[in-house]
């Protein structure tokens, strides 16, 4: 007796989408969206351009994936930090220090993904990362707002300035020390414009 069961058509996949996800940030995050090219992609994965093209999409498609996962896992974690039971300005001194700490952690993928992904050439990729980006500004934005409604917009900007300053000079190689310094002159700075 036979039993024919059929075969699923093409290769089976051999790699785990979440794990190729996870190599893939790794990748963006050491050379920046612009710098990684679909081969380096596929090389990194063990795939072939047509497996990565039937898995992701594009290029900006496995991106937004990976801004999907650094948000749930490495961003910020804005919730934590902003309390509401502490003053804004403490809260926003924290979340600068926090930034420090995390931006420089990886010395060889330093700065954050999505601030770094907002300067990138590829407009897709750059609109998916603007709109994290614009997530976590609406959340300070709004975190402000609830004590202090009239400085909510200025003092937003200014957070979001330094977040990005200090995303940049950690891509550029200043370490933990430079960059808490910086982030500890910016919360002396909301202290003095948030007298709680």
């Amino acid at each position: 007796m036979t039993t024919d069961i059929p075969r699923p058509r093409g290769r089976p996949r051999r790699f785990d989408p979440d794990q190729a996800v996870a190599t893939a940030q790794r990748l963006f995050q050491a050379r920046g969206y612009d710098a990684v090219s679909v081969a380096d992609l596929t090389e990194a994965l063990g795939i072939n351009p047509p497996s990565f093209y039937a898995a992701f999409g594009s290029k900006a498609g496995l991106y937004a994936r990976i801004l999907s996962r650094y948000a749930g896992v490495d961003a910020l974690p804005l919730e934590s930090l902003l309390r509401p039971d502490r003053p804004v300005a403490a809260s926003l001194a924290a979340l600068l220090e926090e930034a420090a700490r995390r931006y420089a952690a990886n010395p060889a993928a330093a700065g954050c993904l999505v601030v770094e992904g907002a300067r990138c050439d590829d407009r897709e990729a750059r609109e998916a990362a603007h709109a994290y980006q614009s997530a976590g500004e609406d959340a300070i934005r709004r975190y402000i707002a609830a004590r202090h409604p009239d400085e909510a917009e200025r003092l937003t900007d200014f957070v979001s300035t330094t977040l990005n300053g200090l995303s940049a000079k950690a891509r550029s190689g200043h370490g933990v020390e430079r960059l808490m310094a910086t982030a500890r002159l910016a919360g002396l700075a909301l202290a003095q414009a948030l007298p709680d």
